[in-house]
């Protein structure tokens, strides 16, 4: 059983939203019966909108994309190239967290929106991997200072944080991965630009066991079985 609003959402006729807009609009009906806000539905009952019996449930999607830099992690058709316009994805697609304007790299996609809410629940526990190129020669005390946590503005809290100890591995003078399991609004930026440098490129490459790999810039893929379940098992 489940919500009607989800059921007639995963037809993608329209979203949950909308869904609730026709119910109330008494545009649908169940097994004959006008439909209500919050009322449960399964499969074997017979859903119509105007009339016109709805399509079976599309399965639940989940995707990895590469976000090239420029596009915006947002749905809102009023934002010039935002996430859904850029991915021209069939069904209503949400993103899973943000990927900043002027990064670039792996963010994933769901059709799911319990999934959403789960993962970004618990988005202090899932590991996210960066590479970053800055402008200047990295100090020797670099790796050891962003490990124990650099103290950065928060502007959603609009108050001064810690930011929690992280992983970060020195490629050469210029260039680093670092591990992340916190998701503060332009967090590595910020953590650069108090010790004094600034990015000029910066990519994630990893969401958990997800990694972006040789995947084409602009380009998206359905996330395998095992990823699949491996996801859903962590959030569990």
């Amino acid at each position: 059983m489940e919500r009607l609003n989800v059921y007639i959402s995963r037809t993608g006729v329209c979203s949950r939203r909308q869904a609730d807009a026709y119910i109330s609009e008494k545009r649908v009906l169940v097994n004959g019966e006008i439909a209500v806000l919050g009322m449960q539905v399964s499969d074997n009952d017979e859903i119509r909108l105007d009339g016109k019996s709805l399509g079976e449930k599309a399965p639940h999607v989940i995707l990895a994309y590469h976000k090239p830099k420029g596009i915006t992690c947002t749905m809102d058709p009023a934002v010039e190239g935002n996430i859904t316009q850029a991915i021209k994805y069939p069904l209503r697609i949400f993103p899973i967290g943000r990927l900043d304007k002027d990064s670039e790299g792996l963010i994933l996609l769901t059709s799911d929106g319990d999934i959403v809410n789960k993962i970004l629940r618990a988005e202090n526990a899932h590991d996210k991997e960066y590479y970053v190129k800055v402008n200047l020669p990295l100090m020797g005390d670099f790796k050891e200072l962003m490990e124990e946590g650099i103290e950065i503005y928060n502007p959603v809290k609009s108050e001064m944080t810690v930011t929690l100890p992280c992983r970060v591995k020195v490629i050469n003078e210029q260039s680093f991965y670092i591990t992340l399991n916190q998701g503060l609004n332009r967090q590595i930026r910020r953590m650069v630009a108090t010790l004094g440098y600034r990015v000029i490129y910066l990519k994630r490459v990893r969401i958990m066991h997800i990694e972006l790999n040789d995947l084409s810039k602009g380009a998206y893929r359905p996330l395998t079985e095992t990823e699949s379940r491996i996801l859903y098992e962590a959030i569990q």
